[in-house]
């Protein structure tokens, strides 16, 4: 998808959210909730754009890393960034034994890289090469914004079917409100608050990771230390779990909650034969 389309998914997004967190506030408190709901909204949609990335690496407990700390992920991050004729993102470490990796951040010029401890310890040179080609795709593709808006719309949907929720339970929503604050008029949020959350999260086009693995591949001079680097992060996230706030699944370049059977049942990410597929032809080619 090109820069245009992605902006407009990006508006597209963001006034979903306005109207879903809007309608949630009048089911959970009538008019005077909806009133406070908005505004709610705008404040989440102006810190979503603007803190997109922080919010992202907080949801993943993701900390910085410096040069000193990692001097040979600098280099090779450095040279592929040069290769995209991107500016040098900056890293952070994700504490989790599982082989994974995400970017995000609103534009080239903010955009961050982060890697799990697993990561650097699993692949070699030429796959991680691969990997973090992948996440440089990512930002080329100007796609980084859209995945972290996603997840934190996820997020905050899932947030309010809990308030509306626990609401109900303790009697918060007793139908007095004649504009709506009721427990029936809440029971729809409550029970497909999650299923939206779930659906807004493989709303994401799944062509976004076979472009960025097209688009990897070229900026690291070969497809198949990627393809191999899939294959062994494919393996590794069926028996090695992590902890991470389902909503921002969608983010990693494999579905880090593979080892969660229920929570793999709607996957937001293509299958990785196909991938793998895709990209050892463009070798062969």
């Amino acid at each position: 998808m090109n820069g245009f389309g992605n902006q407009l998914k990006t508006v597209f997004l963001m006034s979903l959210l306005t109207v879903l967190v809007i309608l949630a506030g009048r089911a959970i408190g009538g008019t005077g909730g909806m009133q406070i709901a908005f505004i709610f909204a705008i404040v989440m949609n102006f810190g979503s754009y603007w803190f997109s990335d922080k919010m992202a690496l907080a949801m993943t407990k993701s900390q910085p890393i410096s040069r000193e700390q990692s001097p040979e992920l600098y280099a090779m991050v450095e040279k592929l960034a040069d290769q995209a004729n991107l500016p040098m993102p900056r890293l952070y470490m994700t504490p989790s034994p599982q082989p994974n990796a995400f970017a995000t951040g609103r534009n080239p010029n903010h955009a961050a890289i982060a890697v799990t401890q697993g990561l650097m310890q699993m692949l070699n040179r030429e796959e991680l090469e691969g990997v973090l080609a992948h996440e440089m795709a990512h930002i080329k593709n100007r796609d980084i914004l859209i995945s972290t808006l996603a997840a934190v719309m996820a997020g905050v949907i899932t947030m309010l079917a809990n308030w509306a929720q626990w609401a109900l339970m303790f009697g918060g929503l007793n139908g007095d409100d004649e504009d709506g604050a009721s427990g029936l008029a809440a029971l729809p949020l409550i029970i497909l608050g999650p299923i939206a959350a779930m659906l807004v999260q493989m709303g994401i086009s799944r062509s976004r990771e076979f472009l960025a693995d097209s688009t990897g591949a070229e900026i690291a001079g070969n497809s198949y230390g990627l393809a191999n680097a899939l294959q062994k992060l494919e393996r590794s996230s069926a028996v090695i779990p992590m902890d991470v706030n389902p909503s921002a699944s969608h983010m990693f370049i494999v579905n880090p909650l593979k080892a969660r059977r229920v929570a793999n049942l709607f996957s937001t990410h293509p299958p990785i034969e196909e991938r793998v597929k895709r990209l050892n032809t463009m070798e062969r080619r």
